[in-house]
Formats: C-alpha cells, sequence, structure tokens
C-alpha cells in the first residue's frame, strides 16, 4: 500500500496528516486528536508510508494518551496498532504473489510489497507468532520463517 492510499485512507477519516519535527529524532510519527504527525526526517515514502500505517493503526485500535511504555496496557495498545499496520501493509495474498512474481529474498521483497525491510522482518515475525510454523490460505501453504509459499496441486 502506497502514501498517497493511506493518506487517502486519513482524509476518509478526517486525520489530519502533517509533518513535525519532533525534538528527539527517535519519535518517527503521533497520533493524538484526529492529527498524525510525522517526522520529516524519514527519507523515503516508503519508510513514511510503514509509519502512517501504524499511527493509522493507533487511530482505529488506541484509546488515550500511551506514550508510557512502562504501562503493560500501553504496550498492548501500541502492539494492536503495529498489528493493524502489518495486516494492512502485508496482507498474507500480498507475499503469496510476491513470492509468484520471482521475489527471491527481503530486500526484493520488500521493494515488491512496499515497505522497508525492518518493517517486513516485524511482519513476518508477527504472522510467525500469530499462525505458527506455517498458515494455510486457499490453495497456498504460507512458511514464515524462511519465508515460502507452496502451492497445493490437486489431482
Amino acid at each position: 500500500m502506497l502514501y498517497e492510499d493511506l493518506l487517502e485512507i486519513a482524509d476518509k477519516e478526517n486525520i489530519e496528516v502533517i509533518e513535525f519535527k519532533f525534538k528527539s529524532e527517535k519519535i518517527k510519527g503521533l497520533y493524538a486528536d484526529n492529527v498524525i504527525a510525522i517526522n520529516p526526517i524519514l527519507s523515503t515514502s516508503v519508510e513514511k508510508a510503514c509509519i502512517l500505517a501504524e499511527e493509522l493503526g493507533h487511530y482505529y485500535t488506541s484509546t488515550g494518551d500511551i506514550l508510557d511504555q512502562n504501562n503493560i496496557s500501553n504496550r498492548k495498545q501500541e502492539h494492536l496498532a503495529r498489528k493493524w499496520s502489518y495486516e494492512k501493509m502485508v496482507p498474507l495474498k500480498k507475499l503469496i504473489n510476491a513470492s509468484f512474481e520471482g521475489c527471491r529474498n527481503i530486500f526484493e521483497l520488500a521493494e515488491y510489497l512496499g515497505v522497508t525491510e525492518e518493517f517486513l522482518k516485524n511482519v513476518l515475525k508477527y504472522y510467525e507468532q500469530k499462525y505458527g510454523l506455517f498458515k494455510e490460505v486457499d490453495e497456498y501453504c504460507v512458511y514464515f520463517n524462511p519465508l515460502t509459499v507452496c502451492k497445493y496441486e490437486y489431482e
């Protein structure tokens, strides 16, 4: 999913997306009161898309101020927002399509999916935690570590 597509989702939800230089470069994005702030230090639209997806995830899944990550409830909400972004940006069917389009390594796969390599690695860890070693999707079996997609052949 492209950055522009995510901007359209934000617009439909009446969420304003702005660029904001945070005091700390560690902060890449923040959602509060129907405004998503994206740090302008992000160098690519791909990286911006990954951050915007997570911040949209906060819109859909979080309530209140969750900045204090020492609080277990806040960490759970952070995790929910990330899960939302992972499934929005890299649904299982996209992994299957990428495999059959010839993506052979993490770099090619991330490029095909329009996400950063770090984001993709986190997606694969998430799916492995959610489903275990593999997940069957229609006539395919997706193994998560190492990422392998097999098509069932029926006679």
